[in-house]
């Protein structure tokens, strides 16, 4: 077999391959084994028709055909890798000639990887948020919890904010009264803005016993999306009292005696989600000036099935769920169709983009994935996905995906590599040291941050 590789464009090229015909043979071979089993001739036993009865009752050109689609696959992959090329795809193959007993020639074009240069990325410099946290910080977290330990009692009086009302709901739409349109005994925070639009206006002033009907838009259910005519009657009014803020309260809510033990753990806390997001925020902003330094074509034909399949998750998946349209989506989000299509072109090529650079940089820097790295990462997508990590792990194997989510690992590593050779500030002008972190922390949240590039980022 000769093959030659005629490059189209920076993403395709066509493979030319010529197959003497000899090395047909074991293909031609399994093409009358295949024929044999799937047909009778009077005289012959099954699967013991010799090659030229069937070429005289089905035809050589059957034979070849045959044996031609059996070997196609097999001198293709040869081409590919003698040419060392990394396929996106499926080719385009077209048969140029088939002369029997003499030549198969044919071409194939197909989407390769493009040769992506990896620059010198150690002058990148990058400036995050700093990591402060406030007395307001620290108050406003004490106060949250607080309201995590907040009890109720019922007040004989008209429904106020921050009341808790009990109600019972009666939607109608064209004056029908929904299947899915009754809910009572239903616990509600006035001004949580929790249920339905308009809500809150029309409890408030209410006491139990009475009711008020308004205007809505359903956002679930059967007439999701569609204006009802929503009743809501009030059973019970129940006032929200919150816990004195001393020690009590913090030995209540805590495992710390004083308040003072509370707050300084809060702020703690607080300083190392902080530190977290600064770190993540170092992250993506290191990806996007490495992206910057690096020409990347992207195959036309790989965007066009990434937008699509963007485009599928969101609609059948995300909004599904959701019981949105995306109509209603764009409505909600304040965009138009042609604002969300550039969104989603532009995210499906930073995706790709993303992928080809942080592969290229796994390549060039030698760049390794083990048992332990794969294991943690299987575990944080599981917590992600809502499954155990046994279920979760199931899925892989079963579909496959052992190879993408070790992929995802190295990628992971490899903007941990430039993130750390990278400057980052802070808007103090203060350097941050991002080593500070595990290792492989760092490597997680890098790892994170290029799966948030490469997959669905509409809105």
């Amino acid at each position: 077999m000769k093959s030659a590789v005629e490059t189209l464009n920076p993403t395709r090229v066509r493979l030319t391959v010529e197959v003497p015909f000899e090395e047909l043979k074991d293909s031609l071979d399994a093409a009358y084994k295949k024929i044999n089993q799937q047909v009778t001739v009077k005289g012959f036993r099954k699967g013991k028709i010799p090659a030229r009865v069937i070429d005289q009752r089905f035809g050589r050109g059957a034979v070849l055909e045959e044996a031609v689609n059996d070997a196609l696959p097999k001198f293709y992959t040869e081409a590919v890798n003698e040419a060392e090329l990394s396929p996106l795809g499926q080719p385009d193959v077209d048969i140029t000639e088939l002369k029997d007993g003499e030549t198969l020639n044919f071409t194939a074009e197909v989407d390769v990887r493009p040769a992506v240069e990896i620059p010198d990325y150690s002058g990148i410099e990058v400036e995050v948020d700093p990591v402060e946290v406030t007395d307001e910080d620290v108050e406003k977290s004490v106060e949250q919890l607080r309201e995590r330990f907040a009890s109720t009692s019922p007040v004989e009086r008209a429904a106020e904010d921050g009341d808790v009302v009990t109600i019972d709901l009666e939607a109608k739409v064209d004056g029908e009264v929904l299947e899915d349109g009754i809910a009572n005994g239903v616990s509600y925070t006035i001004g949580s803005g929790e249920l339905l639009d308009g809500i809150d206006d029309a409890v408030k002033g209410l006491s139990a016993g009475e009711e008020a009907t308004f205007t809505s838009e359903l956002k679930g259910g059967s007439a999701a999306g569609r204006e009802a005519e929503v009743t809501v009657k009030v059973t019970q009014v129940a006032a929200r009292e919150l816990p004195g803020l001393d020690d009590e309260f913090a030995q209540l809510a805590s495992e710390f005696d004083t308040l003072e033990e509370l707050k300084a753990d809060s702020r703690k806390r607080l300083a190392n989600m902080k530190q977290f997001d600064q770190a993540t925020q170092a992250q993506e902003r290191v990806l996007e000036k490495l992206l910057e330094l690096v020409e990347v074509p992207v195959p036309e034909k790989l965007l066009e099935d990434e937008i699509n399949t963007r485009k599928h998750n969101l609609e059948h998946h995300q909004l599904g769920q959701m019981g949105l349209t995306l109509d209603k989506y764009l409505e909600i989000q304040g965009k138009t169709a042609e604002e969300f299509e550039t969104e989603t072109r532009e995210a499906a090529v930073k995706g790709i983009k993303t992928q080809f650079v942080l592969d290229e940089l796994v390549k060039k820097e030698n760049l390794n994935v083990n048992q332990e790295e794969l294991t943690e990462h299987l575990m944080r997508r599981a917590a992600s996905s809502g499954m155990s990590p046994d279920q979760f792990a199931q899925a892989v194997v079963e579909g496959g995906q052992v190879p993408l989510l070790v992929g995802e690992v190295a990628r992971g590593k490899a903007l941990a590599v430039v993130v750390e050779a990278a400057t980052v500030k802070d808007t103090n002008g203060e350097i941050v040291n991002l080593d500070d972190e595990e290792e492989e922390t760092e490597a997680a949240e890098a790892s994170e941050t290029s799966e948030a590039s490469e997959e669905n980022a509409e809105g």
